[in-house]
């Protein structure tokens, strides 16, 4: 019994270490997320009125821009999926990586080559460990991405782009990302980044809604070549907002989950060492009554 009961101590001690790390990062994720919230608040609006700017250009422009003109014949279609570089989120990065893996399926049943390009160690790692090929690799600021690191994956994705089909080019861009809906909600969403979908004069005005009006200078294809490299990388940057803001909040529920089981566990072992702590009394005390029972059995027969 006494091996027993400290077996169970041992095991509250090392539960009561675990929820102390798991309480920390639930903190942790706690105070980061009410940043990376008003980050995505910040850019959102100027990622939409962006669209809208370049849809009007795109709308007025005579020339057919290769990054809003459909291919005839798309052959190669490029995949950014957006995962986390650390674990202890829940199922976040595997959402994110199952959606990027059913449009992948979708690109190929279509008669697509689908080309990867990841962000994360989480989707690095899943693509290793099938000894897949990807085209690039992002990692070490999936928390806290800045302007910087959305416009080097834009650079690359708009270089490939634009290359020769015989240098690999690719027809397509899709985004694969977690939107963050609130902080118990976030949804794996797919965006096609490029060609571009118009989108100016898609949505019929609500009543009081006023319609920007723009004029162009020097032209629209001007502004329009100006805008697009902008419109790319401001795209993609809200993706990895929205990204950084789930991964924050699906850490911070997982933790929370982790810290509340802790607390049971220690509930339940601390009941189990209560009861072998009062099995080892009531056997200690039932050897003391046995001895003394036998002791005076002995001295009434002398």
């Amino acid at each position: 019994m006494a091996g027993q009961l400290r077996a169970y101590r041992r095991q509250i001690r090392s539960v009561q270490a675990t929820k102390k790390i798991t309480r920390a990062m639930e903190l942790i994720a706690a105070s980061r997320i009410i940043k990376a919230q008003a980050n995505v608040r910040a850019s959102t609006p100027y990622a939409r009125a962006l669209t809208r700017a370049v849809s009007a250009a795109a709308s007025n422009s005579s020339l057919d821009h290769p990054l809003i003109t459909e291919k005839p014949d798309v052959r190669r279609a490029a995949v950014l999926v957006c995962s986390s570089d650390r674990g202890l989120a829940g199922a976040y990065s595997s959402n994110a990586l199952r959606e990027g893996e059913r449009l992948s399926t979708l690109l190929r049943e279509e008669g697509k080559e689908v080309a990867p390009y990841l962000v994360g160690r989480k989707a690095a790692a899943f693509y290793r460990f099938r000894r897949r090929t990807t085209e690039a690799e992002w990692a070490g600021f999936t928390d806290s991405p800045s302007y910087e690191n959305a416009k080097e994956i834009g650079d690359r994705l708009l270089a490939d782009f634009g290359k020769d089909a015989s240098e690999g080019r690719v027809d397509e861009i899709h985004i694969v990302y977690t939107h963050f809906v609130n902080m118990v909600t976030q949804e794996p969403r797919v965006v096609r980044l490029l060609p571009m979908e118009v989108v100016e004069g898609v949505e019929a005005p609500t009543e009081g809604d006023l319609q920007p009006l723009y004029e162009f200078e020097p032209s629209a294809d001007a502004v329009l070549d100006a805008l697009l490299p902008q419109y790319v990388n401001s795209r993609i940057y809200n993706c990895l907002l929205q990204a950084a803001a789930s991964e924050l909040a699906a850490r911070q529920r997982a933790m929370k989950n982790a810290t509340d089981n802790a607390d049971e566990l220690i509930k339940k072992l601390t009941r189990l060492a209560n009861n072998a702590r009062q099995a080892d009394i009531t056997q200690e005390i039932s050897e003391i009554v046995g001895g003394a029972d036998a002791l005076a059995s002995a001295g009434s027969r002398a």
